[in-house]
């Protein structure tokens, strides 16, 4: 079993994957439009769904990317507004202080740094930047922890 993040842009997810191809060299393994959804004779619309509104059928149903061996899983969910993404921060761990800055300021354009890279007592390097669609991200680079 494994635990995966499934992120929903509420309408921006297109352009959140092109940004994390640019920014985290994120692969895109994955995407469906809900207009690419098969038809059944239970599901005769295919943008349709069973308890809800209609999303656009251009936007995106399901969509998966790789960050280095990990995947993340996208959807404009069902396109109603402003995504909001509170209590959970995803975290990346680059190998070297060089890449953690590139990184990080890669993820800041646009967003909102919440704390600098810094050096800390677990981290040569580490920060916080929510990006420009509201999702936290903490980068660290892995380091030695204190002795207890």
């Amino acid at each position: 079993m494994q635990v995966q993040p499934y992120i929903f842009f509420e309408g921006r997810c297109e352009e959140a994957l092109t940004f994390y191809k640019k920014a985290l060299n994120a692969e895109v393994t994955a995407m469906m439009r809900f207009s690419e959804m098969p038809t059944t004779p239970d599901n005769a619309d295919p943008t349709g769904c069973a308890s809800g509104p209609t999303p656009p059928p251009d936007s995106i149903m399901h969509a998966s990317f790789k960050v280095g061996q990990t995947e993340v899983m996208a959807s404009d969910g069902m396109s109603q507004g402003k995504a909001e993404f509170k209590g959970i921060s995803l975290s990346l761990s680059p190998a070297t202080e060089a890449n953690a800055r590139k990184i990080f300021a890669a993820l800041s354009e646009g967003g909102q740094v919440q704390m600098p890279l810094a050096k800390t007592f677990f981290s040569p390097c580490f920060g916080m930047v929510a990006d420009k669609f509201g999702v936290s991200w903490m980068v660290v680079v892995p380091g030695e922890m204190p002795a207890q």
